[in-house]
């Protein structure tokens, strides 16, 4: 299985997050709230994009809204692989930082 890049864990986590209300915009507010850093809406529809392509996320569409101009929004959830991706990335995140406490830098 391939390793997910940090955005990609990122993502699938923010949408396990908001479960059935886990869209475009959703998705980029959670990120932005995890991260703490402002992501441009095309920064999460790459990754997105990608994720749905390799099969790790699911998409179903919403019924049309006036405050959309009549489109629908997309929604998206994880399938099986998306959790397995997950629980792979955490497993080897464990490993990596098992025994590590604390970082401490000198400053030279």
């Amino acid at each position: 299985m391939k390793l997910l890049s940090r955005i990609e864990e990122i993502i699938l986590l923010s949408i396990w997050q908001l479960g059935d209300k886990a869209y475009g915009m959703s998705i980029r507010e959670e990120v932005i709230k995890a991260t703490g850093k402002k992501w441009l809406l095309g920064a999460i529809y790459g990754p997105l994009g990608r994720l749905h392509k390799n099969g790790y996320v699911l998409t179903s569409k919403g019924e049309p809204t006036p405050e959309r101009g009549g489109r629908r929004k997309v929604y998206y959830r994880l399938s099986r692989e998306g959790i397995n991706a997950l629980r792979e990335i955490r497993r080897v995140n464990s490993v990596i930082w098992n025994g590590i406490e604390e970082l401490e830098f000198k400053e030279e």
